[in-house]
């Protein structure tokens, strides 16, 4: 429960106290500022505190957006505040500090976010208003949210106050609500032809106490059966795939919309729609490949292919970001160009569609496997997500040449992160820091493409697969030796993913060992889970997991090695097999342990992803 309190006494037939009730809060009631004070020293430090004026009117939602948004320490809209357990010491100081002023009736207002009563409508200098000037002053980020047409306001005498609920009846609050329950910026096929009913979907899971976290939930298990339909190898087995898999898709965009409709996020929420994402589509790859095997067609390799590809791609797009999203001077031609494109109607959709974003691939993925074979739909996954992948990546590589930006340490130090360096690269890099200069992105380029190759086309029970993986640690530590301010520096945790996943996918298919690329399979996904928990500990501002379990599992320069020296030694046979899929438990028992117990004990903020659609 959390606390409102009104900061005078109640107005006759207004109905804020019914509307607080209705948000979750108990409502008191102060007489002046040093009862307020003195309700607010009463309320638990580990609750919410609201403060409100009772001359208040507005929405209910209005008020929703203001003072249960779990995502901000603070957040206010005119006439109403909230705090969180974590900024309420200084709400107590900035009450004290305002304690002694008086206010004078009918005193303007200063300009604030939110709709006001009316134009020329004057608005009290509210207690909430001056408490919120107070917590900013003091160095509290206070969030006003975007209320677009909603209404809220103190109104400052009868005739404004007419107007004013004059107005709340002139909008419709919940259609307002269901409308802002959509992801702003999301695919084409999404925004047509899921997104018009499963926000009534959302609401209607609202309304029966259903969270965002159980409906994610329920997306992965329908998934998951779908991965299994496929599985059978049947006709009618790969149609109800195609149908669960669209169902589960349908379920993942409700997920968020529930969450952003009522104001349900959290750091957790965020982790498990992201992590169950790739989960649901690497899993129906595997059930894919597996109803191919069962009417003799052999598709590992693609289906491994089309995993690492779509991985790459979203690292591509971490790490571009986290290099970019704080640096001073981000301007470029090339991003002036996009912004010129993406006002236009139909360049929008179009360059939207191109990048084959989750609702795109996955209708396409559905269809696909209805309609044709398991073989069919993993080709046409490689080349779309390979023109996507291009065209991506070369307007990144283009901003980041045209671009003057300076990469601030926090950047650096994500990108490092996301390299995931393991000892071998580290104890390098400590080396190679004593260069004069060292050029991180061709270095890495040079050492992937020189370990890819060679595991392509050297003999495997040879020294050379080997020697290129101790090759490829050498430069990766180069290449992390220095902080990750370059131009082109946000390539480097990329290349080195393509490096390790590719190797694998190279040496699984190239042995003799039955069932290699499975196991190869395993150990991907395993790694890939490891690297996707990083990003979210990032965007997160909860930092990368802990050293150990990087030394742990080897660092990505470790696990290449490893598999180098397995195929050398174990690939004539099934001990390959075996000693790959040994791995891919360890591994993936030592990440899914930790990152567990991260996400359920962290206390981590509440975040909610409204990026690009992955």
């Amino acid at each position: 429960m959390s606390t409102a309190i009104l900061t005078g006494p109640p107005v006759p037939g207004s109905p804020l106290e019914g509307d607080l009730r209705s948000l979750g809060f108990d409502v008191r009631t102060a007489a002046d500022e040093r009862e307020t004070a003195a309700l607010l020293a009463a309320v638990p430090a580990a609750e919410r505190v609201a403060f409100v004026d009772p001359r208040f009117v507005g929405h209910v939602h209005a008020l929703r957006l203001a003072l249960t948004d779990p995502r901000f320490p603070a957040a206010a809209a005119p006439g109403a505040l909230t705090a969180r357990p974590e900024a309420r010491p200084a709400l107590a100081r900035a009450l004290t500090a305002v304690t002694p002023a008086t206010v004078a009736p009918g005193t303007a207002a200063p300009a604030t976010h939110g709709t006001p009563a009316r134009p020329g409508a004057g608005q009290p200098r509210t207690l909430p208003d001056r408490l919120a000037e107070a917590l900013a002053a003091d160095g509290v980020p206070v969030h006003r949210p975007e209320l677009g047409s909603l209404v809220a306001a103190v109104p400052a005498d009868p005739q404004s106050r007419k107007e004013t609920r004059d107005a709340v009846e002139a909008v419709d609050d919940e259609a307002v609500r269901l409308r802002s329950a959509v992801k702003a910026r999301d695919g084409f096929f999404t925004t047509f032809f899921i997104s018009p009913y499963s926000r009534y979907i959302a609401r209607w899971c609202a309304r029966r106490g259903l969270t965002p976290n159980q409906v994610t939930t329920a997306s992965l298990l329908t998934a998951l059966v779908a991965a299994g339909c496929a599985a059978t190898g049947t006709r009618g087995g790969f149609v109800a795939a195609g149908l669960l898999l669209l169902l589960s898709f349908v379920l993942d965009c409700t997920d968020g919309q529930l969450a952003r409709y009522s104001l349900q996020y959290s750091t957790m929420g965020a982790w498990l729609d992201a992590t169950f994402d790739r989960a649901k589509e690497y899993a129906y790859y595997a059930g894919l490949a597996l109803g191919a095997a069962r009417g003799g067609d052999d598709v590992w390799a693609l289906a491994l292919g089309a995993m690492v590809l779509q991985t790459c791609r979203h690292v591509v797009d971490f790490s571009f970001n986290e290099a970019n999203h704080d640096a001073t001077a981000n301007t470029s031609p090339t991003a002036a160009l996009s912004d010129k494109l993406d006002s236009r109607g139909w360049t929008v959709w179009a360059r939207r569609m191109i990048v084959l974003p989750i609702g795109e691939r996955w209708a396409m993925i559905a269809v696909l496997t209805a309609a044709t074979t398991p073989r069919v739909v993993f080709w046409a996954l490689l080349i779309g997500c390979a023109f996507a992948a291009c065209y991506t990546t070369a307007g990144r590589l283009l901003r980041s040449l045209t671009r003057k930006a300076r990469r601030t340490d926090r950047a650096a130090g994500a990108l490092a992160d996301l390299a995931d360096s393991g000892p071998l690269a580290r104890a390098v890099a400590a080396l190679a820091r004593k260069s004069p200069r060292t050029f991180p992105a061709p270095t890495a380029l040079l050492g992937a493409a020189a370990v890819v190759t060679t595991a392509a086309l050297a003999p495997l029970d040879g020294p050379w697969p080997v020697v290129a993986a101790l090759g490829y640690a050498l430069t990766s530590g180069i290449a992390v030796a220095r902080p990750l301010k370059g131009s082109l520096d946000w390539l480097v945790p990329p290349v080195l993913r393509a490096a390790e996943y590719l190797t694998i996918l190279v040496l699984a298919a190239r042995s003799d060992a039955p069932h290699a690329l499975p196991a190869a399979f395993g150990l991907v996904a395993a790694v890939a889970y490891h690297h996707y928990d990083t990003v979210y500990r990032i965007r997160g501002d909860s930092g990368a997991p802990p050293a150990w379990l990087v030394r742990t599992i080897g660092g990505h320069e470790g696990r290449t090695l490893v598999v180098a020296a397995l195929a050398a030694v174990l690939a004539a046979g099934s001990r390959f097999t075996v000693a790959l899929t040994a791995l891919a438990v360890a591994v993936a028992l030592v990440v899914l342990v930790e990152s567990v117990r991260f996400w359920v004990s962290s206390g981590a903020p509440a975040v909610h992803d409204e990026g690009e659609p992955a």
